[in-house]
């Protein structure tokens, strides 16, 4: 049984920045992802950042690149971390780690299909809020 855990959210000035880790335990999936997405009070939830666990290719929204940056543990592929800079207000939401039960070809596919799929382990969030 796979077990998705994050922390790191909390409260920062617009320009500062946070680290959010998440950990999925027990995920044995071959070539399958694991990411960032995030929910605001009335909106959709959306993709920010995911990672192929085996190959490490990076995706991200057009809204956060050049701000954000995906990584994974070296040694614990399935250990994953979001470096978030520059935050803008517009980044407050609930942020998820999820971790695909399924082969993910690419990042693009990851970041479409994950929040709409059954087969997704999703972690119980953790809020970042950008306010002066």
């Amino acid at each position: 049984q796979v077990h998705v855990v994050e922390s790191g959210g909390g409260s920062v000035q617009p320009g500062g920045s946070l680290r959010l880790s998440c950990e999925a335990s027990g995920y044995t999936v071959k070539n399958g992802c694991m990411g960032w997405f995030r929910q605001a009070p009335g909106k959709e939830r959306e993709g920010v950042a995911v990672i192929l666990v085996d190959g490490g290719s990076t995706y991200y929204a057009d809204s956060v690149k050049g701000r954000f940056t995906i990584s994974q543990d070296n040694v614990k592929k399935t250990t994953v971390y979001l470096q978030m800079d520059s935050l803008k207000p517009e980044d407050t939401a609930m942020y998820y780690c999820a971790a695909s039960g399924f082969f993910v070809s690419n990042g693009g596919y990851c970041f479409a299909v994950v929040p709409r799929a059954g087969n997704v382990n999703w972690g119980q969030g953790t809020q970042v809020t950008v306010s002066s």
